[in-house]
């Protein structure tokens, strides 16, 4: 008698993610929007908004551009899942996965690497704005890319967990749109986003962005994007690396509990 052997949920996961990167990138409208509206974003901010700090001859248009691949970031996982999930939710996606023996953790899985293709693709695009448009050099020492890397990495990895969370607190695609956004606009000035050098920013503010993951990927890009002399303007007068680590490592921890603990199949179910 030959016994099947059922795939383990990191292969049904990979399995996914491969099917939810080829449906991103066929809708080819929502491809270019996700991808052009941070780097426009920044060509625009940029350009308006741009002095230079005398005392580092960093431009002010330089800060923007660490702060936007972070921005790119959960713009792409937090935003993109909350509506995204609520859809599948609401379209019968859902239903339809949960006849397979797709478990919730592949799901969420299958969607992580979605936003991990989706947003280097786009932090290449707001890097070459900067390069392009701002003369931003980009870093040589390997030790700025591996910080990078896991910046990125855990930046990916919490806020796509955050999305999908907040898609259970959604009843269809069209209210997630509304509860992402709001807080995502909110926290992109309050995390010293736009807003150069954070320091102008009321303590109170920054406190409260602090306690979310954007405050401190954008901080962990402007460390690898900014030369060491601009560590005077970040609230603490350093990059923080280790409390960014922490704080991104703490809501991949979270947000991987709440999704467990609230993630639904259907509308009709709890």
């Amino acid at each position: 008698m030959t016994i099947m052997h059922l795939p383990s949920p990191v292969t049904i996961g990979l399995a996914r993610g491969l099917t939810e990167v080829k449906l991103f990138f066929r809708s080819k409208e929502q491809a270019i929007f996700t991808f052009a509206f941070p780097a426009g974003i920044l060509a625009v901010l940029g350009s308006v908004f741009s002095r230079t700090y005398e005392d580092t001859g960093v431009s002010s248009s330089h800060v923007l551009t660490a702060s936007m691949v972070g921005a790119g970031i959960i713009a792409t996982s937090f935003v993109n899942l909350s509506i995204s999930v609520a859809l599948d939710r609401e379209d019968g996606t859902l239903l339809r996965l949960r006849g397979t023996p797709m478990p919730a953790i592949s799901y969420f899985l299958g969607k992580i690497i979605l936003v991990l293709v989706a947003s280097l693709a786009e932090t290449v695009l707001v890097l070459g704005v900067g390069v392009a448009l701002f003369g931003l050099d980009l870093p040589t020492d390997p030790a700025k890319w591996l910080t990078f890397a896991w910046v990125f990495v855990l930046a990916v990895i919490s806020c796509s967990l955050i999305g999908i969370f907040t898609a259970s607190l959604a009843k269809s695609g069209q209210s997630a749109a509304a509860v992402a956004n709001l807080p995502y606009v909110g926290l992109q000035f309050v995390s010293g986003v736009y807003v150069s050098p954070i320091t102008l920013l009321p303590a109170g503010m920054v406190t409260v962005a602090s306690l979310f993951p954007i405050k401190w990927a954008a901080q962990g890009f402007r460390s690898v994007f900014l030369p060491d002399s601009m560590m005077k303007y970040e609230m603490a007068g350093s990059w923080e690396l280790g409390r960014t680590a922490l704080v991104l490592g703490v809501w991949c921890v979270v947000g991987l509990g709440l999704c467990l603990m609230t993630f639904r199949w259907s509308n009709r179910s709890r």
